[in-house]
């Protein structure tokens, strides 16, 4: 079993709830503070810095976009928000209210496409704020993370509706229901050989579809763990927060599964991503993100 060192990295209070993170075009790690209303930058080994928002915003979810800057999705305000990476901050109202948007990532258009949590929908937002939304075939429906398949379209969870969806360039969106019953898929990512990971947060289980709808499921050690989100390293290994086991894992395209505890008891691990070095780093709502690197074999 492959051990792993982890350390962390304290970047707000326990207050302001470390959520999602993204490595920036800078080379810094950017994060969102869902409870505080701010957007975070880490540079590792520098003092963190934030940049303040609404305070009652929400942000969410956070993704490089094409024009060099960071998108995130305002969940409580129902907006888009951008921030260069000197920290100029604009902001763009999705036009259906209390939508909640969640998700959000680049497409292979050029435009940023997200998620509406509470409206049944998926919407798209060019560089200068452009939006259309695209109404999905179900109701009640939770769409929640959204990312870009290999095969030209975005790929995302529903989270109620037990299913993983697919919307392509012009908007037309086809759904692959999922084997377990109210398995409540939350995050999703790309692997590297085309087909996507994702997690399902209610069954303890992580998910693998390829682009033509086909699905297998490995269940997790601690069918409990929660887990929450899912992001892919540069050797083609998903690595998963387990939000309710205080863990990370792993899993490999053949489906081996390998958990690791977090320092901290209870740090509550949310979004998780490839730092600017390579390692892998996770949110921790309790103020803090951890890297995860590989242990030295020689220590």
């Amino acid at each position: 079993m492959t051990q792993v060192s982890i350390e962390e990295y304290a970047v707000a209070d326990s207050a302001a709830g470390p959520y999602a993170l993204t490595t920036g075009p800078d080379g810094a790690l950017w994060f969102t503070l869902v409870h505080s209303g701010r957007i975070g930058r880490l540079v590792p080994g520098e003092e963190p810095t934030g940049h303040r928002l609404d305070p009652t915003c929400g942000p969410t979810v956070i993704t490089p976009g094409p024009d060099g800057a960071l998108w995130f999705t305002e969940y409580r305000a129902g907006r888009i928000g951008r921030i260069t990476t000197d920290g100029v901050i604009d902001a763009f109202g999705v036009p259906t209210p209390g939508c909640g948007p969640f998700g959000i990532a680049a497409g292979p258009d050029g435009a940023l496409w997200f998620t509406e949590t509470a409206a049944d929908r998926i919407g798209r937002i060019t560089i200068d704020g452009h939006i259309t939304e695209f109404p999905l075939p179900v109701t009640g429906a939770f769409p929640s993370a959204i990312t870009a398949g290999d095969d030209g379209g975005m790929w995302f969870t529903l989270n109620q509706a037990n299913a993983i969806g697919r919307i392509d360039m012009d908007g037309a969106v086809t759904l692959q229901p999922l084997p377990t019953k109210a398995a409540a898929p939350v995050g999703i990512a790309s692997g590297r050989d085309g087909a996507l990971w994702f997690v399902e947060i209610a069954a303890g289980q992580i998910g693998r579809i390829t682009p033509d709808g086909q699905i297998t499921e490995f269940p997790l050690p601690d069918r409990t763990a929660r887990p929450h989100a899912v992001t892919v390293d540069g050797g083609g290994t998903a690595w998963f927060t387990e939000w309710g086991g205080n863990r990370v894992g792993t899993i490999t395209p053949d489906g081996s599964v390998t958990v690791h505890d977090l320092p901290t008891p209870h740090s509550e691990p949310h979004g998780i991503t490839v730092g600017p070095e390579g390692a892998v780093w996770t949110a921790l709502e309790i103020g803090a993100l951890a890297r995860i690197t590989p242990a030295d074999s020689t220590a």
